[in-house]
């Protein structure tokens, strides 16, 4: 099982907080570059923030916060010790936008935007509306036919996906399973043939559980990496089995943001045409054909439809 942590050589941001906040004057000699001509309808911009370490806010990020009319923040006090970390002053009116209040403020940004202005969307970490505020922003200005863009930046899927180790040519991301056993379960019943590796995000204090889980469901040797951390000062990528996974969560005290990604699962073996005969048997006694149970076993059982066909007419 691996175990590598790593240095940051900027300090991780503060712990979110919440609230509203005023505006603040804006930086002198920015570029306005990114902000749209007056007189026609405006645009929403999602930019993503650092999900640990203040150095990975891109150009781009900081002439948005700059010059924007106003900024829509999941965490107001966030927002404004990263500006404070980048040195910078934000131009416009900055409002709290989080899960709690989506619904009552939406129709007025979007208001705003169609009379002109530019807003740019953040969150506490990575990027907007991807298991944070922001997606009802989105589908809302699509619906009304407003332009929104996205500035691109550090994301804790993609970037817990490439230090897995695991393969990242086709994968998905399942966020926050279900807290409730019972549900959790049934998600995870949901994933046993899922092929692709899966990328998962969990509360430390529910990380112990949530291994257990995955090692009830999926087996104990399935490849898995927990991601604590990434881009700070403490991270860790700690790579292994789900059972040395769990091991590791019941002796240590785990803490920080967790990413938790694992492999597939592993193509099963077609095994012998004979071994489909009572499936094929099972459909014909519902009513189906011969030759349409044969190709429907076949083709999910990855076998020879002759063959198959063959063993059915033996076994009469």
């Amino acid at each position: 099982m691996d175990h590598e942590p790593s240095t940051s050589p900027l300090p991780p941001l503060d712990p979110p907080l919440d609230g509203d906040a005023p505006a603040v004057v804006p930086a002198a000699g920015v570029p306005a570059t990114d902000v749209p001509a007056r007189g026609g309808p405006g645009r929403i911009v999602l930019a993503a923030t650092p999900i640990g370490n203040t150095g990975d806010a891109s150009a781009r990020l900081v002439e948005l916060l700059t010059t924007a009319d106003i900024v829509a923040a999941e965490d107001t006090r966030r927002l404004h010790r990263l500006v404070q970390n980048l040195g910078i002053t934000v131009a416009g009116r900055i409002i709290s936008y989080h899960e709690h209040n989506e619904a009552a403020k939406t129709a007025d940004l979007l208001e705003q935007v169609r009379a002109g202005k530019t807003l740019v969307m953040v969150t506490d970490a990575g990027m907007p509306s991807v298991s944070d505020p922001g997606f009802r922003l989105v589908e809302g200005a699509v619906a009304a036919g407003l332009t929104v863009t996205a500035a691109p930046g550090p994301s804790a899927v993609l970037t817990a996906l490439a230090l897995s180790g695991l393969p990242t040519d086709r994968f998905c991301f399942e966020g926050f399973l279900p807290r409730k056993a019972g549900e959790r379960s049934s998600r995870l019943a949901d994933l046993d043939a899922e092929r692709r590796t899966m990328v998962f995000f969990e509360a430390p204090h529910r990380l112990e559980p949530m291994l257990r889980a995955l090692h009830e469901s999926f087996g104990a040797d399935r490849r898995a990496a927990v991601c604590r951390e990434l881009t700070k000062t403490y991270e860790e990528v700690i790579r292994g089995t789900l059972r040395e996974l769990l091991e590791w969560a019941e002796s240590n005290e785990v803490r920080g943001e967790i990413a938790v990604v694992v492999g597939g699962a592993p193509e099963r073996e077609p095994g012998r045409p004979e071994d489909h005969v009572a499936a094929v048997n099972g459909l014909i006694a519902q009513g189906i054909r011969l030759k349409e149970a044969v190709a429907a076993v076949a083709d999910d059982a990855k076998v020879s439809k002759r063959e198959l066909y063959s063993a059915v007419l033996a076994a009469r």
